[in-house]
């Protein structure tokens, strides 16, 4: 490790490996040269030829294709010190590893033919690891929720307890968003497609020229490149490059994911603070350098600030897109060799942060309990009144009663630190006609989160069940936290 340079965090903190090398120079200059050797295949099979003679030969293939992955780095790098181009630099490098084809290596091409295909691959790939990570969050999150489906805890407005809900149940709104990101994702990745091969200005003039004006073989190129890369089809049309709209719409996507994610760290981190759920704590691991008993929501802090990070990062891409001058300029290149491979590198670390809390959360329900009865007296005060009101009373004059009656109540506990004495009270006035044990038995936490499990069972089976089940083979994902 050099330890005299600046090295990014990502990829020494955060990123998994998998990741990484889908951004590495390895997988980048595999990609450039097998895309050569489409091209060069493509040219071949369509019968480029001079003067009755074909310009490219088995032969030639053969040889790009037996030196695909050797990538020669110091002739590059050696090269581009002289010509300053980082494509022709690797063109004339792969020339020296291929003598015999040297001359129709990028025939035809423009830098981007490499550039621009060889990021849309990338960022396709990179995609299909944030889905599988993404799918393997949801399903941890389905075990949580099943788990803890009857659960009652308190539920939150404004972060003021309101209306009881389920442990279970709001696992099922963290779900619920990451689903939404995955239908978001899903889109963006199925209607992703290549450059192709389209020349200077996106005009196919250089192929115009190799193939003599014959219009119905030109047509023929992209689709050919495509299938032979692994994609459908070519964007139609382009100038020199694919629209940097593609970037913008895979950035969101991340920042969507990052969102959801913020969302759901930000509820642990309050949560933790109540004591109700916490997320995975080592053995060994400390929590304050100075306060030796702490035990702090780090992870879902981080998964906070990467998750950050990633939203602001998607500005960059959709500023770029803006900015892009007619069939293109250059101002894109230097931001999108930062802004989409932190992204996803971000991205990455986000959901394994995320995968391992879910995977050790903890709950601990006899503080959840404890929280709940200290309120549910004032959200039990409806149904007490509906009891009262059968028992013979008055329903407006209960009403005004139980006003007051918490109003003292509630000054009990803010002003004077005792307990919620509200069931005391009412059991004391004889207007409810109800003792102190008939009201401690209504007290039972379940009979107040409404349809709470029943949702549960429904969104499991309807949406996340058959989602999991259609994606069993990338399924048991765990993730390695670095730090």
């Amino acid at each position: 490790m050099e330890t005299d340079r600046y090295s990014s965090p990502l990829s020494e903190r955060y990123a998994s490996r998998e990741m990484q090398f889908i951004f590495s120079q390895d997988m980048k200059f595999r990609t450039w040269r097998k895309l050569w050797i489409a091209l060069a295949e493509t040219e071949m099979e369509l019968g480029l030829s001079q003067n009755g003679k074909p310009v490219i030969t088995k032969e030639q293939i053969d040889e790009l294709k037996a030196h695909a992955d050797d990538i020669n780095y110091d002739v590059a790098r050696a090269r581009e010190k002289e010509v300053r181009h980082d494509v022709m630099s690797h063109v004339y490098a792969y020339g020296k590893q291929c003598p015999k084809a040297a001359g129709i290596i990028h025939l035809g091409a423009t830098s981007c033919y490499v550039g621009d295909n060889t990021d849309i691959i990338i960022m396709t790939e990179a995609l299909k690891l944030v889905r599988k990570k993404l799918i393997n969050v949801i399903a941890e999150l389905a075990h949580f929720a099943e788990k803890y489906k009857a659960q009652p805890t308190l539920a939150f407005t404004h972060f003021q307890p309101a209306q009881p809900t389920t442990v279970g149940k709001r696992a099922t709104l963290w779900m619920q968003e990451f689903c939404l990101d995955l239908e978001d994702l899903d889109h963006v990745l199925d209607t992703m497609k290549l450059l192709g091969s389209k020349g200077t200005t996106g005009t196919q003039a250089s192929f115009l020229e190799l193939f003599n004006g014959d219009q119905e073989t030109i047509d023929k190129i992209d689709p050919m490149i495509a299938a032979k890369m692994g994609f459908k089809e070519c964007y139609p049309v382009s100038g020199q490059t694919y629209s940097r709209k593609v970037d913008t719409r895979v950035a969101n996507v991340l920042a969507g994911i990052a969102a959801s994610a913020h969302k759901m760290s930000n509820d642990i981190r309050l949560l933790q603070h109540l004591k109700e759920v916490e997320e995975p704590f080592e053995k060994s691991q400390i929590g304050s350098s100075a306060m030796a008993y702490k035990r702090n929501p780090m992870r879902s802090e981080r998964i906070a600030s990467l998750s950050r990070y990633t939203m602001v990062d998607a500005l960059n891409p959709a500023i770029t897109s803006a900015t892009q001058w007619f069939e293109r300029t250059l101002d894109d290149s230097a931001n999108k060799r930062l802004s989409i491979p932190e992204g996803f590198l971000a991205t990455d670390g986000v959901l394994d942060l995320c995968l391992n809390v879910v995977d050790g959360l903890v709950v601990y329900p006899k503080v959840i309990e404890k929280h709940m009865l200290s309120e549910l007296p004032f959200m039990a005060t409806e149904n007490i009144m509906m009891d009262a009101v059968k028992n013979g009373g008055n329903r407006q004059e209960l009403h005004e009663k139980i006003r007051e009656l918490s109003m003292v109540a509630g000054k009990a506990v803010k002003e004077e630190g005792k307990d919620n004495n509200l069931l005391e009270l009412i059991a004391a006035d004889p207007a409810f006609n109800l003792s102190l044990e008939e009201l401690q038995a209504s007290m039972d936490p379940a009979k107040y989160v409404g349809r709470s499990k029943e949702q549960v069972d429904s969104f499991l089976q309807k949406v996340i069940n058959p989602l999991l089940a259609a994606n069993k083979d990338i399924l048991g994902v765990k993730a390695e936290i670095n730090v």
